[in-house]
C-alpha cells in the first residue's frame, strides 16, 4: 500500500462514512502528509503498513523542536486517527501511536471581547464603502448567532427564517441546527440584501450564498480574518482576534447574563457540553452565584 493511496482511501472514509467537513478532512489528512514528508526527507522507505512505534517516535521528537505542544497533541491524534482507519479496514493490527505519549498541553481559555469592544469594532467600519454594509452585517451575524467562520461563509438565504427568528446553519459534520437571530442583526442583513447584494451578480454556484465578495463568489476563511484584523488595527485593539473570538465572546456574554450551559451549548452546536464548559472558566462570578443560589449552606 502506498501512502498517497492510503490517504486518498481515508479522505474518502472521512467523507463518506464519518460525514466530516472538508476543513477537518484537510486537518486530518495534513498530520498525515507531514509525517509522509518528514519519511521522504529523510530517505526511508517504509509504507504505512509496515511503519512502526520507533519510526513515528523519531518524527515526532523531530516535530517537538519546531512546533509547540499543543501541535505536536494534534498532530500525534491525527496520526493516530489514521492508523485506526487502517486497523478498521484490517490493513494493520496494531497502531504504531498508541504507546507515543502525547504532551501535556493544559486548559487554555478562549480570548473574548467586552460589550465595549465589540462596539468600538462595529463602529470603525466604513460604511461609505460598498461593502461596509456587509461587513457590519457580518460582524453582527457572527457574534449575534455564535456563528463559526465556515457556518457564517456557508449561510444561505434561502435558510433565513426572520418571521420566525431563526436561521438554519450547517455545522461541523454537516449537522445542522437552528440558531436565534436578534431583530436588529435581522435589520442590517436584510439592509445588506436589497441595498447592496442586489447590485452584485452572483457567479454560478453562489446564487443562494448570502454574502458574497465584490466577484460574485463566496467569501474565504482569510477574507472573514482580514476584515475583523483589519478594525482591530483601526481602533488600536490590542489583542489578537478573529472571527472565533466574536463566538466566544457570544457565548460568554450569554453565561454572564445568566444562560444556562446547556442552552449555549445547542446555540453553539458543540456536540459534548464538555467543550461548552470551557466557558464556566472565564467568568468566575458565574460559579460564584451558581453556588449563593443553589447550595444549601446559602
Amino acid at each position: 500500500m502506498k501512502w498517497k493511496n492510503a490517504i486518498k482511501d481515508y479522505q474518502l472514509f472521512l467523507k463518506i462514512e464519518r460525514g466530516l467537513s472538508k476543513n477537518t478532512i484537510d486537518s486530518y489528512s495534513r498530520d498525515v502528509k507531514k509525517l509522509l514528508l518528514f519519511l521522504e526527507t529523510k530517505d526511508i522507505l517504509i509504507n504505512p503498513i509496515q511503519i512502526n512505534q520507533e519510526t513515528i517516535q523519531l518524527f515526532v521528537y523531530t516535530i517537538a523542536k519546531e512546533v509547540s505542544a499543543t501541535s505536536q497533541a494534534r498532530t500525534i491524534s491525527g496520526l493516530r486517527n489514521f492508523f485506526d482507519y487502517l486497523i478498521f479496514e484490517n490493513y494493520r493490527e496494531t497502531n504504531p501511536t498508541e504507546l507515543i505519549e502525547t504532551p501535556k498541553t493544559g486548559r487554555k481559555l478562549p480570548d473574548t471581547l467586552s460589550e465595549n469592544e465589540i462596539d468600538q469594532l462595529i463602529n470603525a467600519i466604513d460604511l461609505s464603502h460598498p461593502q461596509g454594509e456587509r461587513n457590519r452585517a457580518i460582524i453582527e451575524t457572527i457574534y449575534s448567532c455564535g456563528l463559526r467562520v465556515s457556518e457564517l461563509i456557508n449561510l444561505q438565504i434561502s435558510n433565513l427564517f426572520f418571521e420566525e427568528g431563526f436561521i438554519k446553519v450547517l455545522g461541523k459534520g454537516n449537522k445542522e441546527r437552528f440558531s436565534p437571530i436578534p431583530p436588529v442583526t435581522q435589520k442590517y442583513i436584510f439592509f445588506y440584501i436589497k441595498n447592496i447584494r442586489c447590485h452584485v451578480t452572483p457567479q454560478k454556484g453562489y446564487e443562494d450564498t448570502l454574502f458574497l465578495n465584490r466577484r460574485g463568489r463566496g467569501l474565504t476563511r482569510q477574507m472573514v480574518f482580514k476584515i475583523i484584523k483589519d478594525l482591530a488595527i483601526k481602533i488600536n485593539l490590542q489583542k489578537k482576534i478573529g472571527p472565533h473570538t466574536l463566538r466566544h465572546s457570544f457565548a460568554t456574554h450569554l453565561l454572564q447574563g445568566g444562560a444556562d450551559l446547556r442552552t449555549i451549548q445547542q446555540m453553539l452546536g458543540h456536540e459534548s457540553i464538555t467543550t461548552t464548559e470551557v466557558y464556566v472558566h472565564l467568568d468566575r462570578s458565574y460559579i460564584k452565584s451558581v453556588i449563593e443560589e443553589f447550595h444549601p449552606r446559602n
